[in-house]
């Protein structure tokens, strides 16, 4: 155990707390917008769409790259709404099947997989969740996957490559949780499945 702060999970919980207030109350005022019959319109349709689906991002931002302390937990609604609201509207559909009640550093875990899941799903696709006692298994299924082995490789790398950028951060994390936990990742590719466990 180190006594060093995740800096890079205080910054992601910082972030998140700072932006979930504003966007939620531009959500709230469009929505007293849109009680107006004079206010109707395609225009504020697509605010309110977007301001859902940044309200979706950042809640499941919070729990991906937040801080997340072993004895802090989160229960399946919050979990199922927040993918639920993540998907909306998107050609990605997530099946959660796990337990009532499960320990916070695991779903973030999780979430950071569905991300990496998520990258190799570039048209849209369906991946299941399921969580018995302390064995994972996720499966993405579309009609063509797209893999990156070096990318995938990072999540039993020693360290993350350089050639990392913004927009696969969260192989690297993924890795980092993974270790942190304890846990060796087996993966299974074939060119309309995935399969991690953990």
């Amino acid at each position: 155990m180190t006594d060093h702060p995740d800096l890079a999970a205080l910054i992601g919980s910082r972030i998140c707390h700072d932006l979930i207030s504003p966007i939620g109350a531009i959500g709230n005022g469009v929505e007293l917008l849109m009680m107006s019959p004079e206010a109707q319109g395609p225009e504020l349709a697509l605010i309110a769409e977007s301001v859902a689906s940044a309200n979706a991002r950042i809640r499941f931002f919070r729990i991906a790259f937040g801080l997340s302390a072993a004895d802090q937990r989160i229960g399946q609604p919050e979990v199922t709404s927040v993918l639920a609201d993540l998907t909306r509207g998107t050609r990605l559909a997530i099946d959660w099947d796990g337990p009532a009640d499960l320990p916070r550093p695991e779903v973030k875990l999780a979430f950071l997989l569905l991300m990496c899941l998520e990258t190799a799903l570039p048209y849209g696709g369906e991946i299941t969740v399921s969580a018995t006692g302390l064995a994972w298994s996720m499966t993405a299924r579309a009609a063509k996957t797209k893999v990156d082995p070096d990318l995938w490789g990072q999540l039993s790398a020693s360290s993350a490559d350089n050639f990392l950028g913004a927009a696969q951060v969260h192989f690297a994390l993924a890795r980092d949780a993974l270790r942190h936990q304890g846990r060796q990742p087996k993966l299974d590719f074939n060119p309309t499945e995935i399969r991690i466990a953990f």
